[in-house]
């Protein structure tokens, strides 16, 4: 990885350390990008659906692991699904830092644009095209909504779902200037030039965890990026179980903290070095 490492250095992005496996060439403009840590049989499902749907002729996929331990990132089986690449972060952070490791490699592997999605199962990856159509039409924030026209929210336990609508989106509503219905779906797409701006500047340290999905979400309208939703459906299993990585406590009170410093504006490049 020193020319992918130099080249961050170069640009004066941080971006924490990451073994690469690259399992085929770079095929299309533009790529998906996918956050997991042991998400075991659910992302294998999930890449299978995808496959069939034959996502990958359209986007090159990118598995971004979180240093899994249960099998699911075997290099052989994630070829057969049409993963082009996986990388594997060691260095330090969560959420945050796996996606500043795989936008950083993705933007210097020439990907006009990115699809973020989770695998743990949850979204409609048949909703995959209609995020590459409005890359390609020129939006550069694209949020995927289970709540307007359209999107549908399944089995999402009362408890969020009241947490989403009477909490996160007037924050971050507020902080942006745009009015958001869904803003905690990871489910986007991102346009090189918003995540290339230096007024944007999301490959910085302070992004370990939660803080780059909801500071994107505040900094795109506020600096005049071409922002829009796009119904999704986001789907709860059946049995009850909640797929997510956030601890009921803890998870839940770090949220918060992202959320009122979202808030103040605090992530901003001007107020951070």
């Amino acid at each position: 990885m020193p020319d992918i490492s130099s080249s961050c250095k170069r640009l004066g992005w941080q971006v924490p350390d990451f073994d690469l496996i690259e399992l085929a060439k770079r095929r299309t403009r533009y790529c998906v990008c996918i956050p997991i840590i042991n998400e075991g049989q659910r992302i294998l499902d999930q890449l299978t659906q995808m496959q069939r749907l034959e996502i990958h002729r359209l986007a090159d996929i990118l598995i971004l692991d979180g240093g899994s331990t249960d099998g699911c990132t075997e290099p052989g089986r994630l070829g057969e699904l049409g993963v082009r690449s996986l990388l594997i972060k060691r260095g330090n952070g969560k959420q945050g830092a796996q996606m500043r490791m795989g936008y950083a490699y993705a933007l210097l592997e020439g990907y006009e644009g990115i699809v973020n999605i989770d695998g743990n199962g949850k979204d409609s990856v048949d909703s995959i095209p209609s995020f590459l159509r409005e890359l390609e039409a020129g939006w550069d924030m694209i949020q995927g909504s289970r709540f307007i026209a359209g999107g549908q929210a399944v089995r999402t336990p009362w408890w969020r779902a009241l947490a989403i609508k009477l909490i996160h989106v007037p924050l971050i509503r507020l902080a942006s200037g745009f009015p958001y219905t869904d803003t905690t779906n990871a489910f986007r797409g991102y346009s090189r030039r918003l995540l290339m701006d230096p007024q944007v500047g999301p490959f910085r340290e302070i992004f370990q965890t939660y803080e780059l999905l909801a500071y994107l979400s505040a900094r795109s309208p506020r600096l005049g990026f071409r922002t829009r939703e796009i119904p999704v459906r986001r789907e709860y299993p059946a049995d009850g179980t909640v797929p997510t990585k956030i601890s009921h406590f803890r998870g839940n009170l770090k949220l918060a903290e992202v959320l009122w410093k979202t808030l103040r504006g605090a992530y901003d490049p001007s107020r951070v070095k």
